[in-house]
């Protein structure tokens, strides 16, 4: 499949934008995978580059940013990747809204490994996605091969949660679940359902080959068409070292929202439609809310967590 001409236009001024450190463009989430999102929603893309300073100098430079290239290249270093709005203009006032997550190439390759640090990237890119602009061909097969292996070893996370027999899709959805439970998020419980029901003609023929290899490999049998079992069951230990990844990574995935404060160019009013697509509830912000949110917003966020969708069964 290939990006339709609105994200290949969008992706060419994105590479633009953060100038000649741009490797690849990846477009992800609703957009790519034709979930029909609200008019208001943004489109979803990875941003890679050669090396963050170059890129948010040059994006400051080209449209403009509240913070500097530093305090950005700080926050990537530290805890990649970045989470930030960028407006296409339009013309009379109007814009085009991307939410970037922007990765240096070394970074992508590291978090789509064995050794991630957290699941961030991986819950994100083991789902239908498109590379909408990419630099040059030795770039298309880094990020190619990047994919390719957080789709490789999905089973080494996904294997405690599968039942005894199970589909492509059973995968899909148990793969999604175990994703979604990485970090706290305001769809339904059910919403991996949803995901793999949007994806089943995508991601369908790519996790068949997946699985289909780990059956090559001694790493799952063949119980007929289409359904498969463990060909060896995950051991205490390795459901503890499992959930104990996914526990790191919702605290690693909490502390990156925080960034979004710093980062991501009207962050709360981001969140709050958000929350309200998600929980098809408006959300009423009070002046004083709104005017020192770090403060007053506390006890809604509280509340929230408490209460989100994603623990309604």
């Amino acid at each position: 499949m290939q990006p339709d001409a609105l994200t290949t236009d969008l992706s060419a001024f994105l590479a633009e934008a953060f100038g000649p450190s741009t490797v690849a463009v990846i477009h992800y989430g609703s957009h790519a995978q034709g979930r029909r999102p609200s008019a208001d929603s943004a489109f979803d893309f990875f941003v890679i580059v050669d090396r963050y300073r170059d890129a948010y100098t040059s994006l400051k430079a080209r449209i403009g940013t509240s913070y500097g290239p530093g305090l950005a290249t700080a926050l990537a270093n530290r805890l990649p990747p970045n989470v930030i709005a960028v407006n296409q203009p339009l013309g009379n006032g109007a814009v085009r809204r991307a939410k970037c997550c922007v990765v240096s190439l070394a970074h992508l390759e590291w978090a789509c490994s064995p050794r991630a640090w957290d699941h961030f990237c991986q819950g994100r890119l083991m789902q239908h996605v498109l590379v909408s602009w990419v630099r040059d061909e030795a770039a298309m097969a880094r990020v190619q091969a990047a994919l390719a292996s957080v789709r490789a070893h999905t089973l080494v996370w996904v294997a405690p949660t599968l039942p005894d027999q199970f589909s492509v899709e059973d995968y899909l959805t148990a793969a999604l679940r175990r994703s979604l439970s990485g970090e706290i998020r305001p769809e339904a419980a059910d919403h991996s359902r949803t995901l793999a029901a949007a994806q089943r003609e995508t991601l369908g023929p790519v996790y068949q080959a997946v699985l289909d290899r780990f059956v090559s490999q001694g790493q799952l049998a063949a119980d007929g068409p289409d359904r498969y079992r463990l060909a060896v069951r995950p051991t205490a230990w390795d459901r503890l070292r499992i959930t104990l990844y996914f526990h790191h990574s919702k605290v690693r995935a909490t502390v990156r929202l925080l960034k979004h404060v710093v980062l991501y160019e009207g962050w709360l009013d981001y969140i709050v439609r958000k929350v309200e697509r998600s929980g098809n509830a408006k959300v009423e912000l009070t002046d004083r809310e709104r005017r020192w949110p770090l403060i007053f917003l506390w006890p809604r966020v509280i509340r929230f967590i408490r209460t989100r969708p994603q623990k309604r069964q």
